[in-house]
């Protein structure tokens, strides 16, 4: 019997270390990707595919997030040793990241191989991912501001679209044209709710800024900061804009592709969203201009995990997601504009019934997306502040001024760490 019970113990250990080696040594070796937009998925699946190509024995495991999780859920899971190997970088988050050891300095990697050039890309995008010279996170695609508009709407009022030429003024005077409360149409959005569509690009516009280029002051206790919020305020009491309780309960790009909105300021990367939905009803048009053109900027990278075990195949998996063929799928799908500058044509031709030149310009003639080491923190204080005010909870003076006051003692901090 004891024999037996011998025998049979060491049958079972053979099979766990079997099944150990088929796991180990005869099974896939497994890279994680992370991102929160499933719109890119085919693009994204283009390029794993290249990679699996030259790299047939590695799993590649993609995991979509929606935004109001990805951040928390990353943060948590490369903090407790494990979290993606490959996972998208956003402008707000990326100085946390790189000075806090999450992510990899790319520079190594890229000092080694001479298929990878940054030279090839936006500069803008290098710079929003580059630490003290060095790159964490290839670039993939960026984008830019512009004003979506729906053709229906202007032309059953016998309204010419809008143009290069627009303001401020025409935003209010057409808007109010346009406005439909019987119909609950309304003629714009002034966004309260969402930063880089809206109220940034009129910080801007109207000769300010959200920071201050050696990043310590803030924009918002500033003249030309409350000129952009009354201009915001005035729209919503003329009823010319949805109010902010409205933009929480129905999120604006909804409203616009309902036809409840003739005038929506959105990111580029709602190009191909908005024109399935309207179809040739779509138009876009440069952001009327304030004192001044201004158009927020941003894209986003490819970031490999500090902590990663398969580094040289996370690289090898960035350069298929990043390089020319990565960038001309993700332009082809019409996503965004791809980060590769000779790319453009690309991806204007994957949307030809829009002139979407207008973004591809606003990366020369763009505003960089406003980031600090801690902007994710002072962000928080303005959203918080911004909407209360919005809600008619505080004035929008005292609102920008306990924002200006906190988001000077953040940046002070940062000069000190």
């Amino acid at each position: 019997m004891m024999k037996k019970l011998i025998c049979f113990n060491v049958l079972v250990l053979m099979l766990v270390l079997l099944a150990a080696c088929s796991s180990s040594t005869g099974g896939k070796q497994t890279i994680e990707v992370a991102l929160w937009d499933e719109n890119t998925k085919e693009a994204v699946n283009a390029s794993i595919k290249a990679f699996n190509e030259k790299h047939p024995d590695v799993k590649v495991n993609v995991t979509y997030t929606p935004w109001a999780d990805y951040w928390t859920k990353l943060k948590t899971s490369i903090g407790g040793g494990s979290g993606p190997d490959v996972f998208w970088m956003n402008g707000p988050n990326f100085y946390q990241y790189s000075t806090q050891g999450l992510i990899k300095n790319l520079e190594p990697f890229i000092e080694d191989d001479s298929d990878f050039s940054k030279d090839i890309y936006f500069p803008a995008v290098v710079d929003l991912y580059s630490l003290e010279g060095d790159l964490y996170a290839a670039p993939y695609f960026v984008d830019a501001v512009g004003l979506y508009y729906n053709k229906k709407l202007f032309d059953d009022a016998g309204l010419e679209y809008p143009n290069e030429s627009w303001t401020w003024e025409d935003i209010e005077e057409v808007g109010m044209k346009l406005t439909d409360p019987e119909n609950g149409v309304y003629g714009y959005v002034a966004h309260t709710v969402q930063s880089q569509s809206g109220y940034y690009n009129l910080m801007h516009q109207a000769g300010g800024y959200i920071i201050s280029d050696d990043k310590t002051k803030s924009g918002f206790n500033t003249p030309e900061a409350k000129e952009a919020f009354n201009f915001i305020q005035n729209l919503i009491d003329k009823g010319i804009s949805p109010s902010t309780q409205t933009q929480i309960e129905t999120k604006p790009e909804q409203m616009f592709m309902s036809g409840k909105v003739a005038m929506l300021p959105r990111i580029s990367v709602s190009a191909a969203e908005l024109e399935g939905e309207l179809g040739e009803e779509l138009g876009v048009a440069p952001l009327p201009k304030g004192k001044k053109e201004a158009s927020i900027v941003h894209g986003i990278g490819w970031a490999m995990n500090e902590k990663t075990k398969e580094q040289d195949l996370a690289w090898e998996l960035i350069k298929s997601l990043a390089n020319e063929d990565g960038n001309r799928v993700i332009a082809e799908s019409g996503f965004s504009i791809p980060a590769i500058k000779g790319l453009s044509d690309v991806w204007k031709e994957s949307l030809p019934s829009l002139d979407l030149q207008i973004f591809i310009d606003a990366q020369d003639t763009g505003v960089a997306y406003p980031v600090s080491e801690r902007t994710a923190e002072w962000q928080d204080v303005e959203t918080a502040e911004i909407q209360r005010a919005f809600l008619g909870q505080q004035t929008i003076d005292e609102a920008l001024e306990k924002i200006g006051t906190k988001m000077d003692k953040i940046l002070e901090e940062e000069q000190n760490d």
